[in-house]
């Protein structure tokens, strides 16, 4: 299991937490929230976050009104979503592949671009191999490859698209992977990766 400086090795400041301050808060971003046992995957994620010195905040847990019809529930989660992205120090991103080939969930990637907009520190762990080009069912072109959509699939060499490979520290293992990767930053005093930097 390796760590990259985003794929493009970029790297910032740290978080505004310190050893023995109070825990850095790291937001559990990915599509782990629509698992059947999300909520169990939710305190999991939570509790590796505690046992490796951080506070892990995960988007189901503030409680839904029940009075609000469907698109208000949908307005009320993405604004509490919002809230504690900004609240947090770190975004630590699930980015595997979702529902197809190559693509993480569109919510995680919309966090990943609000992080990064926000400056935070930004993390992101896959476990599926090889690049986009590899993984990606496609057939030649006179451009490259296309996809069974007819759409080009981008050939930089990258695990994902550039937009979150160039903007996360990658670490190609699952959650606790990741945590080890951040958590090994903080002792050392290195800078977690901080997006656009």
């Amino acid at each position: 299991m390796t760590a990259k400086h985003g794929e493009n090795g970029r790297r910032g400041e740290r978080p505004s937490g310190r050893p023995g301050g109070p825990r850095p808060r790291i937001y559990l971003a990915g599509f782990d929230v629509f698992r059947p046992d999300a909520i169990a995957r939710g305190r999991q994620l939570q509790a590796w976050c505690e046992a490796a010195g951080f506070e892990g905040v995960y988007p189901l847990d503030a409680a839904v009104p029940d009075a609000l019809d469907g698109p208000g529930k949908a307005a009320w989660i993405y604004r509490a979503n919002v809230e504690a992205l900004r609240a947090s120090d770190i975004v630590m991103a699930n980015v595997d592949d979702f529902r197809g080939p190559g693509e993480p969930d569109s919510g995680t990637a919309f966090e990943i671009g609000y992080a990064a907009a926000l400056g935070k520190a930004l993390w992101a762990y896959t476990t599926d191999a090889g690049t986009l080009l590899e993984r990606v069912p496609s057939a030649p072109h006179a451009g490259g490859r296309i996809c069974a959509r007819g759409f080009l699939v981008e050939d930089f060499g990258l695990s994902k698209n550039l937009m979150i490979a160039c903007s996360a520290r990658i670490v190609r293992g699952d959650a606790q992977a990741c945590l080890a990767a951040i958590a090994a930053d903080w002792r050392d005093g290195a800078s977690p990766a901080r997006a656009g930097q």
